[in-house]
């Protein structure tokens, strides 16, 4: 990583790391399109290695709020959309793959905008699991499926069991690549070098977390969806 590549890179993470760790998403959507751009070959193994610190210094802040239950049933979901992750690596286009998951982020993120409010069931959980596995392990980006599922919930709820969902998910994907072949140390050096970064973002959020609004978050998430969606489309 050049020293140019290296300033750009640190402070996208910087600001996502903030951002995910006041709300417990986002730093995947803010991140891939950067370093799909200024570094691609390091995607989306580096992407993925960041996001296990920044996760589990989360789901750690906020351990007393984690719906353990649901991580579970999300984390049954996620085995098998790992899997099929790959599966579709194998099959698909990565502009395929792009496609498909901005066109279905879209869509999911529009309909809840007509549902009322609701706690999610078993089938909810496990499908945002699934579809989480897939898109996280194909393109890094993760959040919205979970994110959708948790909007009506307390956001301390939101952030704790989306964090600890991740982190148990990124380790899946990772030893999924690695099982495969798809990674190697310029993805740990990579990561390595943008730790200071992400670690001055985490411990800015643990200040701004505590003063979200909850009206505002649910807005966030939708806008969150839609936007990696969009993201996604312009990346096919």
């Amino acid at each position: 990583m050049s020293p140019s590549t290296w300033a750009s890179m640190s402070a996208v993470v910087l600001v996502a790391a903030f951002v995910q760790g006041s709300t417990g998403f986002g730093f995947a959507l803010i991140v891939a399109p950067m370093l799909g751009l200024l570094a691609p070959a390091l995607m989306p193994v580096c992407l993925l290695l960041l996001m296990l610190p920044l996760n589990f210094l989360v789901a750690w802040r906020e351990r007393r709020a984690l719906d353990i239950r649901s991580s579970l049933w999300i984390t049954l979901g996620r085995i098998a959309g790992t899997a099929g992750g790959l599966a579709l690596m194998l099959v698909l286009s990565m502009r395929q793959l792009n496609a498909l998951t901005g066109i279905a982020t879209i869509v999911a993120a529009s309909l809840t905008l007509m549902l009322p409010a609701f706690t999610p069931a078993r089938h909810a959980l496990i499908g945002a699991g699934l579809v989480t596995g897939v898109t996280e392990t194909t393109t890094g980006i993760g959040g919205p499926p979970l994110a959708l599922v948790y909007q009506h919930q307390p956001a301390s709820v939101m952030r704790s069991t989306l964090a600890a969902c991740f982190l148990v998910g990124e380790l899946l994907s990772l030893g999924m690549l690695w099982m495969t072949g798809r990674t190697g140390w310029a993805h740990a050096v990579g990561a390595i070098q943008l730790l200071p970064a992400l670690m001055a973002g985490a411990l800015v959020s643990k200040v701004a977390h505590v003063h979200l609004n909850p009206r505002g978050l649910r807005w966030f998430v939708v806008a969150f969806s839609v936007t990696s969606g969009a993201v996604l489309l312009l990346r096919s």
